[in-house]
């Protein structure tokens, strides 16, 4: 039976989906798909996909947890007891700050989940965010679909977006609902000091306004040890939460595994929202995730040395192909204008005309924000011959087009 459809359903996009941008890493993967399908050796930067191995010893107790009888039921939304205890032993160890495991953690299915949900939780429509562009584009979309009005602060560096915060609230005719935060940053590598987190703290507890701070990269780095925002004496006076991940430290991408942490009204909101959609990671998981967390972090110093290994191969090859990259302070990528002879190109042809031409995925900045154009991200999930390969298709492409040879 043909049921009959008012014209409008056909007529109009769906209400939410009206408000996301076009999708532009869709364009460049799409191309991606077509010149490997036509055999093409694609040398891929584009995404942050941690190419390093699981350490054994996680692995082996997942392995060990999935055959115990009882552990392939639904498991507990906000996490098992001995995975938010991991995740405050973690927080106790790595940043001296101390958490109460029923009130001020929750465990989410990867970090991006918990923050989305998050702002379901919290966002009502017309609420104003303040969020750092460019950057990951859920900071500012996870918002969008739940209502918000995102307001982009230029972020290419810590210092610019806190005088970008202080400069929009000077001129709001009432403070934002909540600020985001992102250091160590995606795209950019940056990353922020104490004091820029002690700044961010003051500026919400004089405006009553809600911080939301994303650690994903807090163990990739390459000088001085990211920050938690709860080292900042009185931050647990004020609405924050921070959300963190196994994803890239532990090489567990895949798994899902992340954390909320910090203020227990925010938490139990999360806690709340989360109860309606989920029953938490399966519970083996959870449990290889304790061992992630409580067990031995050599192989997290080793993943750390081997992006760093990365990065200095990166910078240093691209240079002599007539290309420079900035170095990162942190995180797995590294964040690049284009080249001069592109630059009229824009990020998006950009990115497609290097794949083209030099066999090399990139992301186009433009995806990460208005402040993204004129840079690509690069990821360093390549090896270091890749890497150098890399650079020696990007050294003939340019010389092709600068020199016509």
């Amino acid at each position: 039976m043909n049921w009959p459809v008012p014209d409008r359903v056909f007529r109009e996009e769906f209400y939410r989906i009206q408000r996301l941008p076009p999708y532009v890493f869709a364009e460049v993967n799409t191309l991606k798909a077509e010149l490997r399908g036509d055999g093409a050796d694609i040398i891929d930067f584009g995404f942050g996909n941690p190419d390093r191995p699981t350490p054994p010893h996680i692995i082996d107790k997942l392995v060990e947890a999935v055959r115990k009888p009882g552990v392939t039921g639904y498991s507990a939304s906000r996490g098992i007891r001995g995975l938010r205890e991991a995740c405050a032993r973690y927080y106790d160890r790595r940043f001296d700050v101390a958490l109460d495991p029923e009130t001020e953690i929750i465990a989410t299915i990867g970090s991006k989940e918990g923050f989305a949900n998050l702002a379901q939780a919290i966002t009502a429509p017309g609420d104003v965010i303040f969020a750092p562009d460019p950057s990951y584009p859920l900071h500012a979309y996870g918002f969008i679909i739940a209502g918000a009005v995102i307001q982009g602060i230029p972020a290419i560096t810590a210092e610019e977006y806190l005088q970008g915060v202080k400069e929009a609230l000077a001129k709001a005719e009432k403070p934002p609902l909540a600020i985001v935060i992102c250091f160590p940053s995606n795209p950019t590598g940056h990353t922020c000091d104490l004091a820029f987190l002690e700044e961010i703290v003051a500026i919400a507890k004089a405006n009553d306004i809600i911080i939301l701070s994303d650690l994903a990269y807090s163990e990739i780095y390459f000088t001085d040890p990211p920050h938690s925002i709860f080292e900042v004496p009185g931050a647990r006076d004020i609405l924050a939460v921070e959300t963190t991940s196994l994803s890239k430290t532990y090489s567990m991408a895949g798994w899902r595994m992340g954390f909320a942490v910090g203020h227990e009204r925010l938490i139990a909101a999360l806690t709340r929202v989360k109860s309606y959609l989920d029953y938490g990671a399966f519970t083996p998981i959870q449990v290889a995730a304790c061992a992630a967390l409580d067990g031995p972090q050599e192989p997290v110093a080793e993943a750390r040395a081997t992006y760093k290994a990365r990065r200095d191969v990166m910078v240093e090859s691209f240079a002599r192909a007539g290309w420079e990259v900035p170095s990162p302070d942190a995180s797995m990528f590294a964040w690049v204008p284009l080249p001069d002879a592109y630059k009229e190109m824009g990020s998006l042809k950009f990115s497609k005309y290097l794949m083209r031409n030099a066999s090399v995925a990139v992301s186009p900045g433009n995806g990460f924000g208005e402040n993204g154009e004129g840079y690509v991200r690069i990821a360093l999930v390549e090896n270091e011959q890749r890497i150098r390969q890399a650079a020696r298709n990007i050294k003939q492409m340019i010389k092709r087009d600068t020199e016509g040879a």
